[in-house]
This record gives C-alpha cells, structure tokens and sequence, in this order.
C-alpha cells in the first residue's frame, strides 16, 4: 500500500459566510453559483442574513432543473405552457443543455414544455410560463460554465462556480468565475496522480483507490430512479478522467478500451463533517467472495458470486474456465445437443448484473428442453463483479463504473494481445461449441449518467447518457449473408419480445422522453424496440446480439422485470436461430 495524496477542502459555502458576512457587504447582494445540496446552500443564506447581507446561492449543477425544482412551483401554480430557450455553445454538441435539463419535462405535471435552441445566447436558458388564465411571465437561468483543457489536452466545456456581487446602488461590482471546493478536490486528486513516479509498464498497480468524503446528500427526484447525486458524478468522472489519462500515458486514444492500467476504484462517501477530503492510495487486489442465496426467478438484487456457481452447477454438460489476474476463475458449461449452437454469456461489464442472473434463468429453461446445444459463461468479468458487490454495500443507487472492466482496468471483448485472461472463455466456447450466434446480456444507467468536470456528457458514450428502453444491439460478420440474417432475426426476435408484458409501454415512455431531451435518435426503431444492426470486427463470431437493459442500479421489481426480459430475450433469441439456420 502506497499513499499518493491526501488533503482536506474547506466547504465554498462556509468561505463566502466568512468573505461576506462583514458589515461592508450589509446592503449588498451576494449571488453564488456552487456545487452543493440545498441545505447547505440554505444555510449559507441563513447566516449571511444573521450577518445583515442579503445572499442566494444557486446549485452550478444542472441549475434550469434546480429552478424549477427550488423557485417555480409548476404542480400547484396554473401554469399550462412552458418554453425553454436552451443556450448553445460552439465548443459543445448542439443539445448539451437541453440535455442537462432532463428529466424537466417529467416534473411539470400537466403543462406542455417545449424546448428550442437558442443560438444567440451561450450562458442562459431563457424561460416562458404562460398561465391557464393569460399571464405571461419571463425567467433568464445563468448557467455558469468554463472553457478548459483536461490533463490529456482535450477541451471540455464543464459547469463550474461563479460569483456575483451586486452594490447597493444595484451596480454589478463583480462578475467572475468562482473555484469551488468541488472542482479544486477533483483538479488536485488529478494532478497528484498525473505527477506520481509511474514506473515500468502497464499495470502500474493493482487497486488504485480515491477515497473521497463529501458533505452533501442525493435528492431523489419524482420520476422512476433519477436522482441528482453530486457523489455519483464525481465518481465517474474520477473513474474516466483516470482511465484517458492512464491510456494516454501508454500511448493508446482516450476513447480506446485496451489499456490495462490496474483496478481504478474511486469510493466517494459522505460525511457529517465540514471538510470535504480526499485520500489517494494504491492497494493490492481485494479477493472478497460475496455468499447468500435468493430464489433466482425472483431475486431482487444482483446475485452473490456464490449463487452464481451454485445456479451454474444445475446445467448439465462440461466444466471450462479462464483465470483471472488475481486468479478468480471465469467458470462456463458446455451442454451439448442436437440443435444449432449458441453462446450465452452475462457480466462482461460488472455493474450490468441483470443479465447475470438473465443468462441462468435462461439456461436453465434450455437445460431442460429436448437438442438444445449452448454454452453459457454468466459472469465473464468477476473481479469486476466482486468490485461492484463490495461497491453497492455503501452506496446501492449508485451505478459504479469503476466495475464496469475487468481488474487489469480493460473491457475484456477488446483484448486481443498478451495474455487473454478472461477472454480465453470465449475462444474455448466457440471452439467447443462451434457456435455461430453468441448471445451477450448487458445492461446501461436506469438514470442520467453525467461527468459535470468534465464537459458534463461522458465521452464516447454520448448515446447512453439517459434511458432510452430495453435496447439491441447487432453485429454481424462482412458477409452479405450475416447482413441479411441480422435483419430478419432483429425482426423475428422483437416480435416475439413484444409479447412480453409492459415492455411496449416501457420501451414508448423512454424512447420518447430520450427524444425531448436528446434530441433525435441515431437508433432504428424495429417493432418498438430501439437498434443497432452493424458490421461487427474481423474476428468476431459471425453474429453477436447484445441486450442492453437499463438496469444499473435498480432493485426489487424492476429488478426482477430486468432479468425476466433479459431471459425471455435469450429463449427467443435461440428459437430464431433455428429457424433461421434451418432455413440457410
């Protein structure tokens, strides 16, 4: 264990009471910009009036979204129609801050919302409430935001504090960018380890750990499990900032998912205390086993790693494995049949944990059905998995990208060179098998997904930033006759998913929500299910389909309808298959 950077932050708000609460500002009126709860920003408030100085303190982070929750009561006003004017900026996409709105347009009851683009304007939404009897009244909403360069050269536009001071004769005295203590935390955690001794090659560590403690608390919002967590997001954007500039350093792009710079766990808690800290160290690996048992069709929370060998153990066939870096093993079976072979595999990305368990149930309904011939691999990424249970003990709403990749801190589908580790599960099963269909469960964010220091949409997955339904994606082989079967068993295969109950509704609600606050789709709609049908790499198996359920820190029921759709979409999925291999 080796200690990198430690250090604590004095709290922003408790800096402007102290800057501020002096009889000269008596008069005047103080108006920040910052990252925090509104309890804390409350009483900053409080105690500069105690001190006679008038104050409002405004959230930096999604701020049209904290106006309408903190100074606009929509529910109980009579208001009937909303226009937002949404600033653009030439340094980020078009909709950036139509899409830091969501989810608005679902908290506003009644009334008709409307977003438009304004290109006149690069620093506020400008907003329109007209009421049921005429009244028309107008908002400007500042959205402080900073032009920057990350640690590995690239331009970000990212919220940030501000700070406006107003005299007593209601001139504008000062009108500046303010560093919060947020930001400051964030920047010195990344210089510390951007200017550590690295020595050697990669990995450079086993576990490199960011402990962090933050004062405020999430607000849950009144739509499904959106949450604004100002945790979470520094979570991600320590995880991502950290792999880009790992990647960079070994010579790879930012956006590439072979580098393997060890296990990046960025543990961000709260606290009671003032200070806002932050402890950077590195560690070895952690070999925890989590153990317990539910009734698998209904479980209710992502399985143990004990179940999954149990669960495993019910399939008939041949044992293989694969080892992992810190020696787990990646465990599968072979069952042999008569039918035309698949490949059943879940847990790639670790913190996707519906399709863990969706690839069991499934295979164990195959199991029992007379020829069928797969091979089923559930948890191909455990030291991800066993990451992501130890994770969710403190914070279970949270959606733990650093479980997303494998220890070595790659995504194991991209290793192509050195030691396979993980990925060597998925030759012996193609090879054993001789399987031309390889069905992979995934899952994504059941909430928006943010990095707000970092230009605020996570880079490279600018598509998976909020829900958008129960997605698929295929890739299939160059050959002209893959191309046409992707076609048909995207066709085939959602039509039997449309049966399932809800999903409809489910896939209708969020698609079209993604489209309010995204703007158009990239996607193909195929029988209500949203899709990607592409060419995948040379060496890949000649068709894959992946399911992308949005399943990130959900629990109970919708848990539980997580992976009913998840192993209903594997059942049908493997009766396309044979349809359609028998007719080839």
């Amino acid at each position: 264990m080796t200690h990198i950077f430690s250090t604590n932050i004095t709290q922003t708000t408790h800096k402007l009471v102290e800057q501020f609460g002096k009889p000269e500002y008596q008069g005047q009126l103080i108006e920040a910009w910052v990252f925090a709860d509104q309890t804390h920003r409350l009483q900053a408030e409080a105690a500069l009036l105690d001190c006679g100085v008038k104050a409002k303190l405004r959230s930096a982070y999604k701020p049209l979204l904290h106006f309408f929750l903190e100074d606009i009561d929509v529910l109980s006003s009579q208001i009937t129609r909303i226009e937002v004017h949404y600033p653009t900026h030439e340094a980020a996409s078009e909709k950036r801050f139509l899409l830091e709105s969501y989810p608005l347009s679902t908290l506003v009851g009644k009334a008709n919302i409307h977003f438009i683009a304004n290109p006149k304007s690069s620093e506020c939404y400008e907003v329109i409430l007209r009421s049921a009897t005429g009244v028309q009244t107008q908002h400007k909403v500042f959205a402080p935001n900073h032009l920057h360069l990350d640690l590995i050269g690239q331009t970000h536009l990212s919220p940030t504090g501000w700070l406006k001071v107003t005299d007593s004769e209601g001139k504008l005295a000062f009108n500046e960018r303010l560093v919060t203590d947020y930001e400051s935390l964030f920047l010195e955690g990344m210089r510390a380890i951007s200017q550590y001794a690295w020595t050697g090659s990669e990995p450079y560590f086993e576990e490199l750990n960011i402990q962090v403690c933050l004062p405020w608390k999430a607000q849950k919002l009144e739509h499904k499990q959106e949450v604004i967590s100002l945790s979470e997001a520094l979570h991600e954007d320590f995880y991502f900032s950290l792999q880009e500039w790992f990647k960079t350093k070994a010579g790879y792009l930012p956006n590439e998912r072979e580098g393997k710079p060890g296990q990046i766990v960025p543990e961000i808690g709260y606290t009671t205390e003032k200070n806002l800290t932050i402890k950077v160290e590195t560690r070895p690996y952690q070999i925890q086993y989590s153990t317990g048992q539910q009734t698998l069709e209904v479980a209710e929370t992502p399985i143990s790693m004990e179940q999954v060998e149990v669960e495993l153990a019910k399939i008939t066939g041949d044992t293989f494995t694969a080892n992992t870096i810190t020696g787990r093993k990646v465990s599968a079976r072979y069952h042999k049949g008569t039918d035309f072979p698949v490949m059943i595999s879940g847990g790639q990305h670790a913190n996707e944990t519906t399709g863990v368990v969706g690839t069991l149930r499934a295979a164990q309904i195959l199991n029992h059905q007379k020829d069928s011939h797969f091979t089923i691999s559930p948890l191909e990424n455990p030291d991800g998995y066993a990451l992501h249970q130890r994770l969710i003990r403190d914070n279970p709403h949270h959606m733990h990208h650093a479980a997303r990749y494998t220890a070595l801190g790659d995504d194991l589908e991209y290793r192509v060179k050195g030691e396979l580790y993980e990925k060597e599960i998925r030759h012996k099963a193609r090879e054993i098998s001789q399987a031309q269909l390889h069905i992979n469960l995934h899952g994504y964010p059941s909430h928006e997904w943010t990095r707000p220091l970092s230009g605020y949409v996570p880079r490279g997955f600018d598509m998976w930033t909020i829900p958008k339904g129960f997605f698929l994606i295929l890739r299939h082989s160059a050959d002209k006759k893959w191309a046409t079967y992707a076609e048909e068993f995207a066709h085939l295969v959602t039509l039997k998913l449309i049966k399932i109950p809800g999903v409809l509704a489910f896939n209708n609600e969020q698609v079209e929500l993604y489209r309010k606050h995204a703007g158009e789709t990239n996607f193909r709609i195929i029988n209500s299910f949203p899709c990607l049908i592409s060419q995948g790499k040379q060496e890949d198996i000649p068709m894959q389909l992946i399911t992308e359920y949005p399943d990130e820190t959900i629990y109970g029921e919708h848990f539980i309808t997580g992976h009913d759709v998840q192993t209903a979409t594997v059942l049908a999925a493997y009766e396309v298959h044979q349809l359609l291999s028998a007719n080839q």
